[in-house]
């Protein structure tokens, strides 16, 4: 079991319903969000609930890449130690491509790929010179194909996650103690779509079991997971040959 494990994006959704399953099993956390008040909530409930864990919490914008670097660094001095560390932290909606709505659309790129990037550019270089961890990056099902309208911009972000996950895992062939695990979500119900028809979320999950799902494929360390495995594995395999007016149903 990982026991020092640091998560982005850890205020809300995913990241916070990660945090709880987490703290269940005894590990240390380390917590970032843009949302200090928030966090601080976060850490006085998994520290009541589970008391003996450590919760270390920082504010921390993930676009404000040296802000990063700076950290990580610093939530590894405080627990001594991050053998895991899960790139979570992303905005959704965004706009169909030429409806004036650019910087709506490269604030999401901006967002889930580059400060993805800058993510793992500092979690390898704690890894490395530890000589072990684990890199978890948060995908989507999205990343299978091109997806239209609001989600065009999103799911090229989350294609390009995995990529990077790809090529650092391949980078780390040679060093098997450092492992690299791309996740790929199906619908789970988080603040981020709570708004959205059923029509357009299907086969959606409620976020504690998405999030105990989740974690239990976080654990098994593979190179990669569909969340749940059921129906996305097998919706996963098809998306990637389907006809585009076939894919475009799932949104």
């Amino acid at each position: 079991m990982r026991k020092h494990i640091l998560i982005t994006g850890a205020s809300s959704g995913l990241g916070r319903g990660m945090a709880r399953e987490f703290a269940r099993a005894g590990s240390d956390l380390a917590l970032c969000a843009r949302r200090l008040d928030r966090l601080e909530a976060l850490k006085t409930e998994l520290e009541a609930a589970h008391p003996g864990i450590r919760v270390a919490i920082r504010s921390l914008d993930v676009n404000d890449h040296e802000q990063v670097f700076a950290v990580f660094r610093s939530l590894r001095a405080e627990l001594g130690a991050i053998d895991r560390i899960i790139v979570n932290a992303g905005i959704g909606q965004g706009a169909p491509v030429g409806k004036g709505q650019f910087a709506l659309n490269r604030s999401i790129v901006e967002t889930n790929f580059l400060a993805a990037l800058a993510q793992c550019e500092a979690a390898m270089e704690i890894f490395r010179e530890a000589g072990l961890g684990h890199l978890v990056l948060i995908s989507s099902m999205s990343a299978m194909r091109g997806m239209r309208g609001g989600l065009t911009a999103y799911a090229a972000s989350k294609a390009g996650v995995a990529s990077l996950a790809e090529g650092i895992r391949t980078d780390m062939l040679r060093k098997p103690s450092i492992k690299v695990s791309t996740i790929f979500p199906g619908y789970i119900r988080t603040e981020m779509n709570d708004q959205a028809p059923a029509k357009q979320t299907p086969y959606i999950i409620d976020e504690a079991t998405g999030c105990r799902l989740l974690v239990r494929a976080i654990d098994k360390e593979a190179a990669k997971a569909y969340v749940p495995w059921w129906p996305w594995a097998l919706l996963g395999w098809l998306m990637k040959r389907l006809p585009l007016s076939w894919v475009a149903k799932l949104n």
